[in-house]
C-alpha cells in the first residue's frame, strides 16, 4: 500500500455477514448503518466506499471499522487511488450500458 500522505482515493469495504437469525440481521444492519454514518456510500448491497483525502484519513476509518465489525462474518477493506477508481468499468443490465465511476465529492476536492 502506498503510504503517500497526500494521495487521494477511495476506501472500499466489502463484507459477508450472517443474517440467518434475528440477532445476526440486527448486527449486519447496525454495521451498515455505522458505515453510512461514517461517510461511506453503498455501491452494492455489501460493498461501501468512502473518499479519503490522505493515507492518514484512511487509517482513521480503518480503525473505526475494526471496532465496529461484528464478531461473525468477513470484512475486507481495500484502498483504491483516485487514478485507479477513474479507470473502473461500471456496466449495467442488458443491453449493457456503461456509466462513469462516482466523482470525489466537491468538499473533498477542496482539500
Amino acid at each position: 500500500m502506498d503510504p503517500n500522505p497526500y494521495k487521494m482515493g477511495w476506501l472500499m469495504v466489502a463484507f459477508d455477514l450472517p443474517v440467518v437469525t434475528k440477532e445476526e440481521r440486527k448486527r449486519a444492519t447496525d454495521f451498515r448503518k455505522f458505515l453510512l454514518d461514517d461517510g461511506f456510500q453503498m455501491i452494492q448491497f455489501s460493498v461501501y466506499v468512502r473518499p479519503c483525502v490522505t493515507f492518514a484519513r484512511q487509517e482513521t476509518h480503518l480503525r473505526r471499522i475494526r471496532l465496529a465489525v461484528p464478531n461473525e462474518g468477513s470484512v475486507r477493506a481495500l484502498y483504491i487511488t483516485k487514478a485507479q477508481w477513474e479507470r473502473a468499468f461500471i456496466i449495467h443490465g442488458k443491453p449493457s450500458t456503461e456509466v462513469p465511476p462516482e466523482e470525489l465529492p466537491e468538499q473533498t476536492l477542496l482539500w
